[in-house]
C-alpha cells in the first residue's frame, strides 16, 4: 500500500490517498499543540510511539466488539485506516476530576467518581471547540438520535476495555478525548487515536502524570513520559 496525494494534514497527522478510495494512510508527526493551538513544540519520538500504541490499543478495542478504523500498521510512523467522515464531536469521558473539568467546577484534581462522565465539544478550531451537549448536536445536524446513542455507548465500551486494561499495567485512565467516523454506508467506527496525546495517564500508585498534561503545563520530563507508557504497554 502506498501513500498518493496529501489529503489533509492536522495538528498531530497527515492522512494520505491510496490506490483504494475506501482506505488512506495515516502518518503521525512529532509536533505538538496545546492551549488551543497556542503552545507549539516537538516531542521527539512521539509520532512513532502514538502511531503503535494506538493501533494496539485499536485491535483489543476491535477483540471486545468495539468496530475501529483500523486496518494495517505498515511501519512506525504510517498504518492504514478505513476512509471516514469524521463526526465533529469530540466525545470526552472522564473517570477522575482533573484539567478543564477541575477548572469548570472549581474542585481539585483526582476526584475519582462513582461513574464515569460525558461530554462533547464541538470539533470546530474557530470556535475553540465549544461544549455541547446532545441535543445542540442534533439541532445543528451534527449527527441522529441514533448516532449519539452508538457514540455513548461505544464511548463507554471503549472506557471500561482501556481502564481495565491500563489498570494491570499500574496506570490510572484518568480521561480520554475520543473521534468517531462514518464509512460510506453509514456506520460508526472509532476513528482518530488513542494516546498520551488524547488520554491522562496516571501511575496507579504516585499518581505521576505520564501524558500530554507534561508538555501543557511545561512540567519536564515529556518524553520520559511518553516513553514509560511506551515501556508498560509494549514491554519495551
Amino acid at each position: 500500500m502506498e501513500k498518493r496525494a496529501q489529503l489533509y494534514e492536522g495538528k498531530a497527522k497527515k492522512v494520505f490517498a491510496t490506490d483504494d478510495p475506501n482506505l488512506v494512510i495515516v502518518s503521525y508527526k512529532d509536533d505538538a499543540t496545546a492551549l488551543d493551538g497556542l503552545k507549539k513544540g516537538t516531542i521527539s519520538g512521539k509520532g512513532v510511539i502514538n502511531n503503535r500504541m494506538s493501533n494496539f490499543l485499536m485491535q483489543i478495542l476491535e477483540q471486545n466488539g468495539v468496530k475501529t478504523h483500523f486496518v494495517e500498521e505498515l511501519n512506525d510512523r504510517d498504518t492504514v485506516v478505513k476512509k471516514v467522515s469524521i463526526v465533529p464531536l469530540e466525545v470526552i469521558i472522564r473517570n477522575i476530576s482533573a484539567g478543564s473539568f477541575a477548572k469548570r467546577f472549581g474542585v481539585e484534581e483526582g476526584i475519582v467518581f462513582d461513574e464515569p462522565t460525558i461530554e462533547f465539544s464541538y470539533k470546530n478550531d474557530d470556535l475553540h471547540d465549544p461544549l455541547m451537549n446532545a441535543y445542540h448536536a442534533i439541532a445543528l445536524k451534527l449527527a441522529t438520535k441514533e448516532e449519539i446513542d452508538t457514540i455513548k455507548s461505544m464511548a463507554f465500551k471503549v472506557n471500561e476495555v482501556l481502564k481495565a486494561y491500563f489498570l494491570k499495567l499500574n496506570v490510572k485512565l484518568v480521561d480520554f478525548k475520543l473521534e468517531f467516523g462514518r464509512l460510506a454506508d453509514g456506520t460508526i467506527v472509532l476513528a482518530d487515536e488513542i494516546s498520551p496525546d488524547t488520554c491522562r495517564f496516571w501511575d496507579a500508585q504516585t499518581n505521576e502524570k505520564l501524558d500530554k498534561d507534561r508538555f501543557r503545563r511545561d512540567m519536564g520530563g515529556v518524553e520520559d513520559a511518553y516513553n514509560e507508557m511506551m515501556r508498560r504497554v509494549f514491554g519495551e
